[in-house]
């Protein structure tokens, strides 16, 4: 039988600077000894801690279920939009956390956010949702990686994912990613990146024409 998955993020800490906010999420083995600190899903650990490990999620209909996102208080949205209605998202880049609005409450995500230099801010609507979306690497992003393709197909093997949700005209997206590692990470060129399971959740809750505030 195959080794139980865990998932545990794993705060990089070094014992002479404060706590860097850059988890590491370690998929397949048991947290090891020595591990210094953790992020606990809700805050920031500065003290050292060992967590349990939990398990990975896993989409709906497969062996161990899906563990579904947080749901949260919309009164722990700190200086949360008014403008926002249930329906709509708020995307915290510096938390890495992207909050789908409810009535009172909010249901939490963890995502991957743009690296130094490609974060953004602004509001935009979804115009579009699209399932195992196909790629075409922007020409700046080609530059930068002439390795990559002028199109690659949907499936498993494409960095969009399971399901993508389109930002207004821009060539950002909310997607799912093959790399799970990078969640809760600062590496993309400006899109949000989820576990593909999370972004098949929010998929099926999203309405085209949702506001998308990013902060």
């Amino acid at each position: 039988a195959p080794a139980a998955a865990y998932e545990i993020e794993v705060l990089n800490r070094p014992s002479h600077a404060r706590a860097y906010r850059e988890p590491r999420v370690i998929y397949g083995v048991p947290p090891a000894a020595g591990v210094e600190s953790a992020y606990d899903g809700d805050d920031w650990v500065g003290e050292p801690v060992i967590r349990t490990p939990r398990p990975a999620r896993r989409a709906a209909g497969t062996s161990g279920g899906y563990a579904p996102p947080t749901q949260v208080p919309l009164a722990d949205l700190a200086a949360s939009p008014a403008q926002l209605a249930a329906g709509d998202i708020l995307i915290d880049t510096s938390r890495r956390r992207l909050y789908l609005i409810g009535e009172g409450e909010a249901l939490r995500y963890a995502i991957g956010v743009g690296r130094d230099g490609f974060r953004w801010t602004g509001t935009h609507k979804v115009s579009a949702k699209k399932e195992w979306p196909g790629w075409t690497p922007p020409e700046e992003m080609k530059l930068r990686r002439p390795d990559l393709p002028d199109f690659m197909p949907g499936g498993p093997d494409n960095p969009l994912g399971a399901r993508a949700l389109y930002l207004g005209s821009t060539e950002y997206r909310i997607h799912g990613s093959n790399e799970p590692e990078t969640i809760g990470r600062a590496v993309s060129s400006g899109c949000f990146r989820m576990t593909n399971q999370d972004v098949v959740d929010l998929y099926d809750r999203v309405k085209v024409g949702a506001k998308v505030v990013v902060r």
